[in-house]
């Protein structure tokens, strides 16, 4: 049985005092692998066509069941925007369309829904003012949020300079959250971090609530990340660390620490950072007091996230990325780059590497 780190409550301390936002600054704007490597400068996003994003299904429909798989394309329309059209024009509510991950707005995106299969005869009025229907099936399930490998990229860097990718494609890419991720300027974040200190924050939807507070686990990750990138250990394996089998698999403590360091020069496996919570897969010896004492550092420790059991589980997510199909094309207005992350990994942390430059953040919503 796999060692799990429980999180239990103080009972002498209570909430937090106030967690300063000042100490998070860093997780917005995190270290680069490739500093010492001139970025190709230029811009994204001028036109839909400049940004592609085609999603890769977890599974593929099975032609069978009660449920509709539509494979859809839209242009230039935002996640949300997107689903309340969809749901306008075959005349449902939203909770009855099913998607696997949100998709950037101003770019050009496929990916599978699932609606329905009583809507069938109205599947026409889908069609146009940026949606296209390109594909239908059906399956036994409502399409859920996580059921997808990855994303497939297309981004055209306008301007751009030929990029020199070697380190990238040889080292892989720290697999940082994006700075969208924390709201305009950092808004989403303080919110997280004001529940977590108990204040009040006013009313709440259990959505937001949560956003709030995965924004302070993603933002401990991201200066967990950044301290090992900038201590040179982020291919080394840790005495302790919880590693993960690439590109999927299940993880396990670290003791054989020169066996398991050849495997991961292998890419056979990766250290896997915290995503702090109530219950985290826990890690050991110098692994272990690394994560803690960035918890000290910031104001938190195992008590902070009791209070919240429910929304803050806890979890591991992979430190680095390979991109093992990392490729560039010059063109007349510039550099397009092609590549496939897996889910839950961004765009935007391999556009600041290459860019050096704020256009990169105008990434994923």
């Amino acid at each position: 049985t796999p060692a799990r780190r429980t999180y239990s409550p103080d009972r002498n301390s209570g909430f937090m005092m106030a967690i300063p936002f000042d100490l998070f600054l860093p997780a917005l704007r995190p270290p680069l692998l490739t500093a010492n490597i001139p970025g190709t400068g230029g811009a994204i996003k001028a036109q839909p066509e400049d940004f592609e994003v085609e999603e890769i299904p977890a599974y593929l429909p099975s032609g069978q069941g009660e449920f509709l798989y539509l494979w859809v394309e839209k242009r230039g329309l935002g996640a949300a925007y997107f689903q309340r059209q969809v749901a306008q024009r075959l005349g449902i509510g939203p909770g009855d369309i099913g998607a696997a991950g949100l998709k950037d707005r101003h770019a050009v995106t496929r990916q599978w829904i699932s609606v329905p299969a009583a809507v069938e005869d109205r599947l026409g009025a889908l069609e146009g003012d940026g949606i296209r229907v390109l594909a239908v099936s059906r399956h036994g399930n409502k399409l859920r949020p996580g059921h997808l490998h990855g994303n497939r990229f297309r981004i055209l860097i306008r301007g751009a300079t030929s990029p020199d990718l070697a380190p990238l494609r040889d080292r892989g890419m720290p697999n940082f959250y994006g700075p969208q991720r924390f709201g305009v300027g950092g808004e989403t974040l303080k919110t997280g971090l004001a529940l977590l200190s108990g204040k009040r924050v006013g009313r709440l939807s259990p959505f937001l609530r949560k956003l709030a507070l995965s924004a302070v686990q993603s933002a401990l990750f991201n200066l967990y990340l950044a301290e090992r990138l900038q201590d040179g250990l982020l291919h080394t394996v840790l005495a302790g660390d919880v590693m993960a089998k690439v590109p999927r698999g299940g993880m396990f403590v670290a003791q054989d620490v020169a066996a398991e360091q050849a495997r991961l020069e292998r890419r056979e496996i990766v250290s896997a950072g915290p995503i702090f919570g109530f219950k985290t897969y826990a890690a050991a010896d110098l692994a272990r007091q690394r994560e803690e004492a960035l918890l000290g550092r910031v104001g938190l420790g195992e008590h902070s996230f009791a209070p919240f059991k429910k929304l803050m589980p806890g979890t591991r997510r992979h430190n680095l990325v390979y991109l093992s199909d990392l490729e560039t094309t010059i063109e007349t207005e510039g550099v397009r780059l092609a590549f496939t992350l897996p889910a839950g990994s961004y765009a935007t942390v391999l556009l600041r590497e290459v860019m050096k430059s704020e256009d990169a953040e105008k990434g994923e919503e």
